[in-house]
């Protein structure tokens, strides 16, 4: 069974004070008490603006040597898809420190809805295979015609690893199931929030809870993905008002209770 690392995507979030973070926590602490209670960390800010490269290296000097990060790719990169090899260098250097530290364990590649399985879309994941072929990279997609057994294949075939995702059950969206195309499997949690999902509101989409059963049922499926990878990442980006710590670190205690069949097990 492979290494099981659980967190949230981003985590630098103010309505996250008096949830998860102490009330009275600066902006510049939340990383450390972050990692005071998970491993492993996506940072999504990328998506948007492609930092400096001092700021991976602050975020590597204020955290363990054992925690690490997975990044998402910018915007650039997934959503505008032209002319944009400027774009992948500039990542790429932005990166570096944690490439240079053995810290990045992944760069997670979200496609929009638009992304559709065609022949043109299939040539730009070997492109982007092509470009950033030093780093583990993660294919998230937000469109259904992907979801068929040659598209596992293909991964499999570019040695690129395919996203898992509980999102609402909507026409178009995947439905969430468990497959690993490589040896590092990867999970996205969003909620559920079907009334919200596309009213355009970021913050109310991901206003949603799971409740202890809903993450329940995604234990046997977890356990499968374990069984075909080294290392899985589940990641809770229901962010609102820090459900996504909630619902990760409650997480963290059904794996090891009921996985691993006991509570103060340290195997995630």
């Amino acid at each position: 069974m492979g290494i099981i690392y659980i967190g949230t995507s981003g985590y630098s979030f103010k309505d996250w004070i008096g949830n998860f973070y102490p009330e009275k926590i600066k902006s510049g602490e939340m990383l450390n008490f972050y990692a005071q209670h998970f491993k492993v960390v996506e940072i999504n800010s990328t998506y948007y603006s492609i930092p400096k490269p001092s700021l991976f290296e602050s975020m590597i000097e204020r955290t363990p040597s054992d925690f690490n990060f997975t990044v998402k790719a910018n915007s650039g990169m997934t959503h505008e898809r032209t002319d944009n090899q400027s774009i992948f260098d500039q990542f790429e250097n932005a990166i570096r420190p944690l490439v240079d530290a053995n810290r990045l364990k992944g760069v997670l590649l979200q496609f929009p809805g638009t992304f559709r399985n065609t022949q043109e879309n299939r040539a730009y994941l070997i492109k982007c295979k092509e470009i950033m072929s030093e780093f583990p990279l993660i294919a998230e997609f937000r469109h259904a015609s992907w979801l068929k057994e040659p598209t596992f294949d293909f991964l499999r075939q570019i040695d690129m690893s395919f996203c898992s995702v509980d999102e609402p059950e909507l026409p178009g969206l995947l439905p969430p199931i468990a497959v690993a195309t490589n040896r590092l499997g990867y999970v996205r949690f969003h909620g559920r929030n079907k009334e919200s999902w596309w009213s355009g509101d970021s913050a109310q989409r991901y206003n949603y809870l799971y409740s202890d059963q809903e993450l329940k049922d995604w234990l046997p499926k977890i356990k499968h993905l374990s069984e075909s990878t080294d290392e899985l990442y589940l990641f809770f980006n229901n962010c609102h008002a820090g459900h996504a710590a909630e619902n990760a670190l409650r997480m963290q205690d059904m794996i090891q209770s009921d996985l691993f069949g006991n509570p103060s097990e340290n195997s995630i």
